[in-house]
């Protein structure tokens, strides 16, 4: 089974991953600056040089460099110089994503196909707001009045209020106050641009799992720089994308290698204040998701982030150092020495806060299904550039993507309405009707039925105008004036 070298140990042998156990999920771990992004960029270049499409968020900007050769006088190539290897610079294929379509292509999706619960999570509501945006969601089924936008939310919200008695009667009892809970909510991700995340054309997830003219995997890198501002934002934004892979994918079992290899960066943001039920839903997720193919890493810094039934799921680990600087700390650091297969040849305990950058503690699922017991290794360093590239070289390679010219362009707001309700009956099997295009609004188009009058400059003509003016003016002034009387 082909594998990926990820570090060195003392006596020189390589700790490698099975490429088709990598479906088996994994984590990486580690205190702040102790070399976790260094791991993710390894891992992800070598799971793109086995034909393996990744996704990662690039929360720092630093992965960008995966896109540009890596420089073989360097720091990189000296580290693995130093570790008996040999230093091929490399870049490989990128492509760069942005909810904010400002640092890669646009990534759009519909509040309908974004779900009730993964908005609510969105939108941080509680249990009985969340209970008035599943009927939302119900009334817009039921009535074919499909919600692209928040706009169109706020539409379908105002309805139920407006409409309350007859709602309530038919779906459960909606309370004022929830839908006001939820308008104002709208408004706060409006205000940390999530609304740019809806609209069309819609974001397709397969697009992701593309290979380059020579089989490399492509490395999909979102720009989460902007997005880390609103941590819910992004935390969900990776809940949909993973659903997402769920919803579409077939079964595929157990494959020489996975279809994709998914790196959820900052984990720790998805479950802070979760609720039971997502929870649950998640653990369910990771564990259904690798019979589609999929593999997906957790990154964060102590095991503690993720709740156990996720962590059960978690077949690899790569353990960075930690920090034990108080209580909590420290029992944090038990919980990661106790996750790992002892080797009596290892002091997990000692050596989780006694590593140096670079230096990490490993435990790979092997073929038997069996994690591996720990061994220190120092971590292969990446062949690309380490380090962000250039806004110049983001702005062409972005240019260039196969797929600038399917995401690039906005449509217009009549435009995007029409095409995603046709596209949501024809998916439900409903007769959309005959393809006549949006009716688009054009200002003063209400002039094009009022009779027009030319008079010009003519003298003779203006001295009949006006007197007919004011007749009609005064006559209008005196038929409203008795309508009125008549009416007190």
């Amino acid at each position: 089974m082909e594998t990926i070298d990820i570090g060195i140990t003392a006596n020189g042998a390589p700790v490698s991953l099975p490429i088709g156990l990598a479906n088996r999920h994994g984590l990486i771990l580690g205190a702040t600056g102790t070399g976790k992004t260094s791991s993710l960029q390894r891992l992800a270049e070598q799971f793109s040089a086995a034909g393996v499409p990744v996704f990662a968020a690039d929360v720092k900007g630093d992965l960008s460099g995966i896109a540009a050769m890596g420089d073989a006088s360097g720091a990189p190539a000296a580290r693995a110089h130093a570790l008996g290897r040999s230093f091929v610079p490399a870049r490989y294929p990128v492509a760069f994503w942005d909810i904010f379509g400002q640092h890669g292509l646009p990534i759009r999706t519909s509040v309908q196909a974004m779900g009730a619960q993964i908005l609510s999570r969105m939108l941080g509501l509680n249990t009985t707001q969340e209970g008035a945006m599943a009927i939302a969601f119900r009334k817009s089924e039921d009535e074919h009045d499909y919600m692209l936008t928040l706009n169109d939310l706020r539409w379908t919200l105002n309805d139920m209020l407006e409409e309350r008695e007859e709602t309530c009667a038919r779906y459960g009892n909606v309370t004022a106050s929830s839908i006001s809970a939820i308008q104002r909510n709208i408004l706060a991700l409006e205000a940390q641009g999530g609304d740019r995340l809806f609209g069309e054309p819609p974001f397709d997830i397969l697009d992701m799992m593309r290979t380059d003219d020579a089989g490399r995997g492509v490395v999909n890198l979102l720009h989460a720089d902007k997005l880390m501002e609103a941590p819910k934002l992004y935390a969900t934004f990776l809940l949909w994308l993973l659903t997402e892979l769920f919803r579409k994918l077939p079964e595929a079992g157990d494959l020489p290698k996975p279809k994709l290899v998914f790196f959820f960066d900052e984990a720790h943001l998805l479950f802070n204040d979760a609720p039971k039920p997502l929870v649950q839903q998640i653990e369910r997720l990771v564990r259904l998701v690798r019979s589609k193919g999929v593999g997906v890493f957790f990154v964060t810094q102590t095991p503690a982030d993720v709740p156990d039934a996720v962590l059960a799921q978690l077949g690899s680990r790569v353990q960075h150092a930690l920090r034990a600087y108080t209580p909590a700390a420290q029992r944090s650091i038990r919980a990661a020495a106790d996750a790992l297969r002892p080797n009596p040849g290892v002091d997990v305990r000692t050596e989780i806060t006694a590593m140096g950058i670079g230096e990490a503690l490993v435990s790979v699922i092997e073929s038997d299904g069996v994690p591996s017991k720990v061994e220190k290794v120092k971590i292969i360093p990446p062949a690309a550039q380490v380090g962000p590239i250039s806004d110049m070289e983001r702005s062409t390679l972005i240019e260039g993507s196969p797929l600038y010219r399917k995401y690039r362009a906005d449509l217009e707001e009549e435009m995007a309405a029409y095409k995603f309700r046709r596209r949501m009956k024809e998916e439900r099997g409903i007769d959309p009707g005959p393809d006549t295009g949006p009716v688009h609004y054009e200002p003063g188009i209400y002039l094009k039925y009022v009779p027009t009058i030319d008079i010009g400059a003519d003298p003779v003509k203006r001295k009949l105008f006006v007197p007919l003016l004011r007749i009609f003016f005064w006559g209008s002034v005196a038929f409203g004036g008795a309508a009125l009387a008549g009416w007190l």
